[in-house]
């Protein structure tokens, strides 16, 4: 005898269906049904009258896809050999962004295991997957999911999952996961049906209830499935996808009471368990203690960080780049994180952020990258950085990223500057969604001056087999001699702790128009991303180079440094 619950406070009847057969349900406390019965694995269920069964909001597995039966998983019957797995700190980490689905030809995460040599032979820490919840369609970034307890079974269900997970700590590799809570994607969101998970929307879709009547069952809601993903499937922290987006009034915000819960579930396990937000509100309150009066996050990503480089090393000033075009903007950047932090955005057209305090906020709290998966798949083409700038001057950008006091993130191929294209692609079955979809990309690039065949039909299988990454290109040049820099720029951090030292009140900056050093104790990390030579002086201790990108000439106190190349003395 199997016991079925499901929340639907506000229906009046609630059957279980079980194969052939429906059983009733009886109502319990808070809104809560519940119902004994035997049957086959697959279940769903059926709200007052209506004749659609529907899929447990709280399913743990999807074979049907998100408008099919749930299927009853057993989390306890998966063997994981991963008992010796201690986890690993995020203060000194590199991590590697990936999408399953376009990281191999196969797509999978069998397919992904076959691939993990590759970064363990990079010398990162942190395999940080794009999400793998279920969403409907077999292609897909993975932020339009709605079943989040679910794992996406083309990619190989939840077992291939704990598969890649376990897969990844024997390789000394901790996992983490992308998961998305301020939206609901547009096909599949049933949750509305049970009861009142949603007020309001985002850009991106409904957005939950986290602070209105019924809303504690609902912060629930989030709160399990984040735990859950921690503890069943052994994953060592979570990306949090755009917490600007949730909204939340009440005294306790929900990432307070998530980063509580989570420090306690690290606490019982005994091992590091990290949560990382992506937010767009430069608010050092989501990485500043609880003890403190913050919500208590390990750490964020930082756009500002991203943009200052960018334009550094494109010259692009459109958009929201803008503003990270004025003079000294990438060196004001690297020495406190923000750039807009209490000051006017041109971009939003008004004042943004505040300060971080760098003797509180140590810089490993704050993700640092040339690419991501945004980054590049949000562009009209979804074009890497190397279509328009030469690897050299790319690897400079990766110099400052990976010995700075941040936590440096590389996006899947940018290790060896890919060739290929990550492009935005969905396989919606709706004909009218897909339609949607397809219109509404080439319409939203139409206002920026890009003709209809010059954006990339989303729904084309053809666009997914383009973004994923030829893995031929390795041996090849330039990609070669870019992935043997990326390897000895990670290792460096390594030999010499310095460079990954996180404490912000120890970095110093010297930069005029084309260059810049970064102090690092006693090394320094030199970057010319001028047309001409430069000349830098340095101070007079004696040095010797460690890792030089082009022929550099050390004089005395002065380094010669030819364009776009840099040097570790």
């Amino acid at each position: 005898m199997t016991r079925y619950s499901v929340w639907a406070p506000h229906r009046d009847r609630v059957r279980l269906s079980l194969g052939d057969s429906t059983h009733d349900m009886i109502r319990g406390d808070r809104g809560w049904w519940h119902a004994d019965a035997d049957g086959g694995p697959d279940y769903a269920f059926l709200l007052d009258d209506d004749e659609q069964p529907l899929p447990d909001p709280r399913s743990l597995r999807q074979p049907a896809g998100v408008h099919g039966p749930s299927r009853r998983y057993d989390h306890g019957a998966f063997a994981w050999t991963d008992h010796r797995w201690t986890g690993r700190p995020l203060a000194g980490a590199v991590i590697y962004e990936l999408h399953i689905g376009t990281f191999t030809e196969g797509g999978t995460f069998d397919d992904a295991v076959e691939r993990l040599h590759h970064l363990v032979e990079l010398g990162v820490d942190f395999v940080e997957v794009l999400p793998v919840n279920s969403f409907d369609g077999t292609a897909g970034w993975g932020y339009d999911g709605v079943l989040w307890g679910a794992v996406h079974e083309p990619y190989g269900g939840p077992d291939g999952f704990k598969r890649f997970v376990d897969a990844c700590h024997a390789r000394g590799l901790g996992v983490l996961l992308d998961v998305v809570y301020n939206h609901l994607g547009p096909s599949g969101a049933y949750l509305d049906r049970f009861g009142p998970y949603f007020a309001g929307r985002t850009i991106w879709g409904p957005a939950l209830n986290l602070d209105g009547p019924d809303s504690d069952e609902v912060r629930r809601y989030v709160l399990d499935d984040a735990l859950g993903w921690l503890r069943d499937f052994h994953v060592d922290g979570l990306r949090l996808d755009a917490v600007h987006a949730l909204v939340d009034r009440g005294a306790t915000h929900l990432l307070e009471a998530m980063a509580a819960e989570v420090d306690a579930l690290a606490a019982g396990l005994g091992r590091p368990l990290h949560l990382i937000a992506e937010s767009d509100l430069n608010d050092p309150k989501l990485v500043t203690s609880r003890d403190a009066g913050g919500y208590g996050l390990e750490a964020q990503w930082c756009d500002d960080l991203h943009h200052a480089l960018h334009v550094a090393l494109t010259g692009e000033t459109d958009g929201y780049y803008l503003d990270f075009g004025a003079p000294g903007a990438l060196a004001t950047t690297l020495r406190r994180a923000f750039f807009h932090a209490g000051t006017w955005s041109s971009f939003r057209r008004r004042t943004h952020g505040r300060p971080i305090d760098p003797h509180r906020h140590e810089g490993h709290r704050f993700l640092i990258y040339l690419q991501n998966h945004d980054q590049i798949g949000n562009r009209a083409q979804g074009d890497r950085m190397t279509a328009t700038i030469s690897p050299d001057r790319m690897l400079c950008g990766a110099a400052i990223a990976l010995c700075s006091p941040y936590t440096p993130m590389i996006f899947m191929g940018e290790e060896w500057a890919a060739s290929s294209p990550w492009q935005f692609f969905a396989s919606f079955a709706d004909p009218d969604l897909a339609a949607a979809v397809h219109d509404g990309r080439r319409k939203e690039f139409a206002e920026h001056g890009w003709g209809e065949s010059e954006v990339p039909d989303p729904m084309d299988p053809a666009t997914v087999a383009r973004s994923t990454l030829r893995w031929d290109e390795l041996t090849a040049e330039p990609h070669r001699r870019v992935h043997e820099t990326y390897r000895t720029l990670i290792a460096l951090r390594r030999e010499h702790p310095e460079l990954a030292d996180p404490r912000l009140d120890r970095l110093h900056i010297d930069a005029a128009d084309s260059w810049l050093v970064l102090h690092r104790g006693p090394r320094r990390v030199a970057v010319n991303l001028g047309t001409t030579d430069a000349k830098i002086l340095l101070d007079p201790h004696p040095r010797r180079l460690l890792l030089s990108s082009a022929t550099a000439d050390l004089t005395g106190t002065h380094l010669h440094l030819p364009p776009e190349s840099f040097a570790i003395l």
